[in-house]
C-alpha cells in the first residue's frame, strides 16, 4: 500500500486497516513458526504498512492538536 493512498483515507478506515494488518502479521508469524510461510517478504510488507499507517495517524493527531492550540 502506498503512502499516498493511506493519506487519502479517513481516520476510522485507517484504524480498521491497522487492525487488519496487525492480525495478518500475527497469523503470518504463527504460520512462520509452523513452517507454512513460503514468502517472508509478506511479513516485511505488513510491518511496513503498519508503520506507514501509524505514521499517518500520528501526523493527523499532531496536526489536529496544533489546530486546537491556535
Amino acid at each position: 500500500m502506498k503512502t499516498k493512498e493511506i493519506r487519502q483515507t479517513n481516520i476510522s478506515e485507517l484504524q480498521k486497516l491497522l487492525k487488519d494488518k496487525k492480525s495478518k502479521l500475527g497469523s503470518l508469524n504463527f504460520d512462520l513458526v509452523g513452517g507454512k510461510v513460503k514468502n517472508i517478504k509478506e511479513m516485511r510488507e505488513a510491518r511496513k504498512d503498519i508503520a506507514k499507517i501509524l505514521t499517518v495517524l500520528k501526523e493527523n493527531e499532531t496536526s489536529s492538536s496544533k489546530a486546537k492550540q491556535k
